[in-house]
């Protein structure tokens, strides 16, 4: 391997010693060695697709190890977010109600190889969408052939990642739909991550749209 070339094989592990250290098996009430066993057929996806790509930068990364509320709940997932280089953990937005998560699920575009964990390849958090109203971002990412990021693929992004989500360039996850006009996003409230939403219709200039080309088991 040339010292330009895109590790995926240590850079699989890497995330999975974060999902331990910050706790995600006890979320999923499992032992470290049980969550690390579950996962660990995914790192040969992982090498096999990822291997020779370009490592992460600003905006976008190879892949993301994506762990579902069918293992971790959502509240769950968020309090294990952090900011780059902070420690507060991330929280709901107040007008997200906590009874409202369970309605927001994967649109019919989307479709998960897994309904536990899988992998996320060539992440974007669209910051060119900025500004942009979500309906016209959506949109113009479909006819590109990419897919939205869902709430737990977006929430695995920061917890990956957290220099990703940064100042002015936060991301809408509009995989995660309820059947009406509410997209959820995640931006930065008050040193930490929050998770909420904003409205199909209304753009704002810190708010962009997350993609990523495809999915795999």
């Amino acid at each position: 391997m040339t010292s330009n070339q895109f590790d995926a094989g240590g850079e699989f592990d890497r995330q999975i010693r974060t999902l331990l250290d910050r706790g995600h098996h006890r979320a999923a009430g499992l032992s470290e060695e049980e969550l690390a066993a579950l996962l660990a057929p995914l790192r040969r996806t992982a090498t096999e697709r990822a291997t020779g790509l370009e490592p992460s930068a600003a905006g976008r990364t190879p892949f993301v190890l994506v762990v579902t509320r069918d293992l971790v709940p959502i509240k769950e997932a968020v309090a294990r977010t952090t900011l780059d280089g902070k420690k507060k953990p991330g929280f709901i937005d107040r007008n997200f109600p906590e009874d409202d998560l369970p309605g927001f699920v994967p649109t019919k575009e989307v479709e998960l190889p897994d309904a536990r964990a899988y992998l996320l390849f060539d992440v974007e958090r669209g910051e060119e969408f900025c500004g942009a109203v979500p309906d016209d971002a959506m949109a113009a990412i479909a006819g590109r052939g990419r897919t939205l990021l869902t709430i737990e693929e977006g929430l695995a992004v920061v917890t990956q990642f957290p220099a990703l989500l940064a100042k002015n360039k936060c991301f809408s996850l509009g995989g995660s739909r309820c059947g009406d006009r509410r997209v959820p996003a995640i931006w930065i409230s008050q040193n930490a991550p929050k998770l909420g939403w904003c409205w199909a219709g209304n753009p704002h200039t810190w708010l962009g749209m997350a993609s990523a080309a495809d999915r795999a088991a």
